[in-house]
């Protein structure tokens, strides 16, 4: 009945099958264990008329045409330029951390460190705080310091659960100073909002002959291989011989034999406030305070700025234990969580036309863009 089969129905296999579809003349069968399509991207209108992200914000940014291009035509598109602020105690500065933020924290002092900084690393340039932790100028010692206890260090903590001492300092190394007056989180050629949200872009890329969706469905349910057998791969007990393309958690689908891939997942706490605005900007990130990482204002990103009354959300992270409800958002990459994964892949590489994509899948974080370029890519291949 089927040429390929798609385990899940965010970007990664949506774009994959449509792809397939339209090109190939493929005929396939998406297979997602929600109710709704788009994954993590899923939006939709609350019983306010707000549109809210069900599972965070997301924001999508890139440099590639070939992205952009290809998913405008499936939308138009809200110029959102996403600037985000950290909340520093009872101040609120742009993050990252750029030369408004210097002259809002270091006063009169500011312009002095703006030479230094510029006359050294050049206008524009994005310099790693580990570079300026390790400078012979105790100025730009002080700057380091300043965004790695206010800016990252705590955030940090909070986001992955651990101690100042088992954070990395490469991790922390990586945190750039932008020596720009750009408030935007994003410096990418094309950002923004679809005009009409994030599942109608999915409901347009899937109203294509040849794709059949099947939501409510564990992919295990129907689709199981034996990597040591004969026959490779099985689809509602029969032997299927076509391409499977796996984008889920991919310890899950082989019942965590090697042991459970460690992830951070997150509690989204909704909240309506019957009054226009509830804080400064669409994102701000609590570095120093609150158990929770940032709040969300979501009539910023779709532009529903007349609205009378608006809807946030606040992130709290947790560990992913593979409860009921959970969700695996983040990968937890070192080099034992990698290994364990590797082990895993393993098993895959022993079957036939069964291909990996997507962050849960690769055990590696991604944004839209190169999601949608790696889908892209893949069917190319195929």
């Amino acid at each position: 009945m089927y040429d390929c089969i798609v385990i899940g129905c965010g970007f990664a296999g949506a774009v994959v099958a449509r792809q397939l579809a339209e090109t190939r003349g493929k005929k396939l069968l998406i297979i997602d264990s929600r109710d709704h399509v788009g994954g993590n991207c899923f939006d939709r209108k609350d019983e306010y008329g707000i549109c809210i992200h069900q599972y965070g914000p997301h924001i999508f940014h890139t440099n590639s045409k070939r992205v952009y291009d290809y998913l405008s035509r499936f939308t138009d598109w809200y110029h959102y330029n996403h600037e985000v602020v950290g909340k520093i105690y009872e101040r609120e500065i742009p993050v990252p951390f750029n030369l408004n933020s210097l002259e809002m924290v270091f006063g009169g002092k500011a312009p002095e460190l703006e030479k230094k900084l510029v006359d050294r690393f050049g206008e524009g340039a994005r310099v790693p705080i580990l570079e300026l932790m390790n400078d012979k100028d105790d100025d730009l010692k002080e700057i380091a310091a300043y965004v790695y206890e206010n800016v990252f260090l705590k955030y940090t903590m909070k986001q992955w659960g651990k101690s100042p001492k088992e954070i990395d300092p490469a991790v922390s190394g990586r945190v750039p100073v932008l020596l720009s007056r750009d408030n935007r989180y994003f410096q990418d050629e094309y950002q923004g909002i679809p005009l009409d949200g994030y599942t109608a872009i999915f409901e347009k890329m899937l109203a294509f002959d040849g794709i059949e969706v099947r939501l409510n469905c564990q992919g295990k349910e129907v689709l199981r291989v034996e990597p040591e057998g004969r026959e490779k791969v099985y689809f509602e007990g029969k032997p299927f011989h076509g391409q499977v393309i796996f984008t889920g958690a991919l310890d899950e689908f082989f019942d965590c034999r090697f042991g459970r891939l460690p992830y951070r997942s997150l509690d989204f706490r909704f909240e309506h406030y019957d009054k226009p605005f509830y804080q400064s900007h669409g994102v701000v990130n609590y570095t120093v305070s609150e158990d929770f990482t940032r709040i969300t204002e979501f009539k910023y990103l779709s532009g529903q700025m007349d609205a009378k009354d608006t809807t946030i959300v606040k992130e709290y992270p947790m560990a992913y234990s593979g409860k009921q409800g959970e969700i695996p958002y983040y990968a937890i990459n070192n080099a034992e969580n990698d290994s364990l994964f590797e082990k895993y892949r393993d098993l895959v590489e022993q079957i036939p036309d069964f291909y990996l994509l997507g962050r849960l899948a690769e055990y590696k974080y991604y944004n839209i863009d190169a999601i949608v370029e790696r889908a892209l890519d893949l069917a190319e291949r195929i």
